[in-house]
């Protein structure tokens, strides 16, 4: 008795062997749903079930002119039919569909690994937190209460409330896509009493003025040669480290002084002004990039930060990084805290929070806010505004 995930496409090639009078093929997702291939050609969709210790069959339809789909959600409808007019069904309940470890492997990834760039996140977050906890329970089974205990065991393991989200993130969809997709049974009524967790992960880290300096300075005998002029450009734009790191000549319009930024967050093209400082860097790198610096010519390479040693961006610093951000006496700042003190420039300078949000490429008002930390003397220069009144008599 073959079982087996049923689908249009692999329903067209069974045929019965010449030794049999028919062939029966059950169905993985739905227990007791199968076909009934005859010698003449002829398959239909049945059920099977047992009632007063007697075994039941039910035809659901032709299986040359029905979906399967279709057929299958026909058949859990006879199947619930018949269990609440109690008899004794043999189908038990936690079969009636996919199991969502199936669901998330064979169906769900394969689909998002079709445009998401970051799917393979999805792959570590599933294998690594959903499917031991979750993975062997039947889609349409999950209820309110399983989520909420797998958020739990999530918080037991100490892990942060938007490693936990992005898994609620992932699961909400996969629901949406089973209900998309008709798989049967399934919905996402258990979802709707799921709240997304509270995130509190502001950055306070800054650097001043002064700050930037002496961390440009402990890079100046850093073995990577390329490390200050990296550092001083994400200082300069603001950009995200991978988008500085893939940087092209191409990119750069010089008679316009704009960085076009192509591949991004966001996927979506923009246009970054860039500031005489950041003119500068590139124009150093130029002027530097001849002969064999960084073991090629711009004529050879497009790329503007070269690794040496591959002659390809960097994937990774963190060595060369870590030594100059110990030297500078700020162990704990990251690369990205340098996209953050961009945008407290900008404020503490006056620039409007609408015009940090274009500069740093964010789609909503509200991301850009949390970057909007102006410093106690930009603060006590502004209550300063405030005319000074008389109020003693006389």
């Amino acid at each position: 008795m073959p079982v087996i995930k049923l689908t249009d496409e692999v329903i067209e090639t069974f045929i019965c062997p010449p030794e049999k009078k028919h062939l029966e093929v059950f169905d993985e997702v739905l227990k007791g749903f199968y076909v009934d291939v005859l010698p003449s050609g002829r398959i239909t969709y049945r059920i099977r079930y047992w009632q007063n210790s007697k075994k039941c069959l039910q035809s659901i339809g032709n299986a040359r002119t029905m979906l399967v789909s279709e057929a299958r959600n026909l058949a859990l409808s006879s199947m619930q039919e018949i269990k609440q007019k109690n008899l004794l069904i043999k189908v038990s309940p936690d079969h009636l569909g996919v199991k969502l470890d199936s669901f998330l492997l064979e169906q769900y990834l394969p689909y998002i690994r079709s445009y998401k760039r970051s799917w393979k996140s999805d792959v570590s977050m599933i294998n690594t937190h959903i499917t031991p906890k979750l993975g062997r329970l039947v889609m349409c089974k999950v209820t309110a209460f399983d989520i909420t205990n797998f958020i739990e065991t999530m918080k037991h393991k100490n892990l942060a409330p938007g490693t936990i989200n992005r898994a609620l993130v992932l699961l909400r969809y996969a629901y949406k896509l089973a209900e998309r997709w008709q798989e049967p049974g399934v919905n996402s009524s258990a979802w709707v009493s799921i709240k997304q967790l509270k995130v509190d992960n502001r950055i306070e880290r800054y650097l001043t003025p002064d700050q930037s300096a002496s961390l440009l300075q402990a890079m100046k005998g850093s073995l990577n040669t390329q490390l200050v002029y990296i550092m001083a450009f994400l200082i300069y734009t603001g950009a995200r480290k991978r988008e500085v790191l893939e940087i092209k000549w191409g990119d750069i319009n010089f008679d316009q002084s704009s960085w076009k930024i192509s591949k991004n967050k966001s996927n979506k093209v923009r246009h970054v002004p860039l500031s005489e400082g950041a003119l500068e860097i590139l124009s150093a790198i130029r002027e530097k990039s001849t002969g064999t610096h960084c073991g090629v010519s711009i004529e050879q390479n497009d790329f503007i930060f070269v690794n040496p040693s591959t002659g390809k961006p960097y994937s990774s610093f963190f060595y060369s990084w870590n030594t100059a951000r110990v030297k500078a006496g700020m162990p704990e700042l990251r690369v990205h805290d340098l996209r953050h003190s961009f945008a407290s420039f900008l404020v503490n300078a006056g620039r409007s929070i609408y015009e940090v949000k274009e500069l740093l490429g964010h789609a909503d008002i509200k991301t850009t806010s949390r970057y909007a930390h102006l410093s106690q003397e930009s603060l006590k220069a502004a209550v300063s505004a405030v005319p000074k009144f008389s109020i003693n008599d006389g």
